[in-house]
């Protein structure tokens, strides 16, 4: 296998499905962070003193597994769409009921590490390795359903995070971000993924906790976008719309993601899919071109 990949980038008339210049997809990032953990980020403009517990930050993003999973799944069944949820290993310890139901109900399952605060690049090669494999492991325990696809916490894989995804069999990871529209990484050997960037447009962590806007704001930025794409674009495009359940899962924001739902899935011209959908049509497609 080559250590860097050669990369193939879809081309302007490239189409969707349907001859459809547009795709959509509908994240969920269902997360959590390791035992004696919190999120560097929370409610509270004030930092604690280092080496201090974060209990309200802690508390703040615990609402994901105790309430914002389930009504933003609530909402996707209702629109009949197929959502791709990143699941960190640490959840099908704390909640394993949930994520077999989410993979029982045909929404695909992202490995999303052991937890938020386990980040690839922290990692040498064999660690890596590990963590790969343990989280692989117990989501297909859990979910009975194996994982093609990964995005590292934060989006950030190491240099090599993509060779060993290859080379583990996963088709697609979202930690790229140097395009509007997915391409195939081929390392050799048949070993060839697809990088789904994971788009920050429209995505309720930067908008909502790091730019302070309200759930409004991010329809607006939907809104704004979608019309971009469909009315000022001639060019193949991807576009994600992201929820974490510890944000946009409570009531003043998850009814955001149930007005985008039902705008997109009203689009015709729009084809609505999972990551792994996306990356075995763009990797079927490009096996075809060459």
């Amino acid at each position: 296998m080559r250590n860097e990949p050669l990369i193939t980038r879809l081309s302007d008339d490239f189409r969707w499905p349907g001859g459809r210049r547009v795709a959509v997809i509908f994240n969920i990032a269902y997360e959590a962070w390791s035992d004696g953990q919190a999120p560097g980020i929370g409610p509270m403009g004030n930092v604690l003193k280092a080496g201090f517990f974060d209990t309200n930050a802690h508390s703040w993003a615990s609402f994901g597994l105790n309430r914002g999973i389930h009504r933003l799944i609530g909402i996707a069944q209702r629109h009949g769409i197929k959502t791709s949820v990143m699941v960190n290993g640490v959840i099908c310890e704390r909640d394993p009921a949930t994520v077999r139901r989410i993979a029982a109900l045909g929404h695909e399952i992202v490995n999303h590490s052991w937890g938020m605060d386990v980040i690839p690049v922290y990692f040498d090669e064999p660690g890596e390795r590990a963590n790969l494999q343990r989280n692989h492991d117990i989501l297909v325990a859990t979910a009975d359903v194996a994982p093609t696809g990964w995005i590292s916490p934060r989006g950030t894989g190491s240099p090599i995070s993509s060779r060993l995804l290859a080379e583990a069999g996963y088709t697609h990871h979202g930690d790229v971000n140097d395009d509007d529209r997915p391409y195939v990484m081929d390392f050799g050997e048949g070993k060839r993924i697809a990088g789904i960037p994971l788009t920050m447009d429209v995505n309720d962590l930067p908008t909502c906790i790091r730019y302070g806007q309200g759930p409004r704001h991010m329809l607006d930025l939907f809104n704004d976008t979608f019309a971009a794409f469909r009315e000022r674009e001639t060019v193949p495009l991807m576009l994600d719309v992201t929820a974490h359940t510890h944000v946009l899962g409570r009531p003043s924001g998850a009814w955001v993601y149930d007005e985008i739902m039902g705008i997109v899935k009203a689009a015709s011209d729009v084809w609505i899919c999972t990551r792994d959908e996306m990356a075995r049509y763009v990797l079927a497609q490009q096996k075809e071109s060459t």
